[in-house]
């Protein structure tokens, strides 16, 4: 993770993966199955959910999709 990078920013990240995390597990989803479903490589869902990795937007519109949430329910 870039060291430049403000702590708010670090902080919103983090906010971020653990909404994904918390609503893929709401739907019954492994990290594999929404692999799966979103076509998003598995290592690259787990650094979303960790707050590693600033996730592309057709990553957040295909996450959001996968879990019928809109996109400003993961960002919010």
């Amino acid at each position: 993770m870039p060291r430049d990078l403000a702590p708010w920013i670090i902080d919103r990240r983090r906010e971020l993966g653990d909404r994904i995390r918390h609503l893929r597990l709401e739907a019954d989803y492994t990290q594999e199955r929404l692999s799966e479903i979103t076509g998003i490589d598995r290592r690259t869902l787990q650094r979303i959910e960790a707050g590693q990795s600033d996730p592309r937007f057709s990553d957040l519109l295909r996450i959001a999709a996968a879990l019928d949430k809109r996109v400003c329910v993961l960002v919010d």
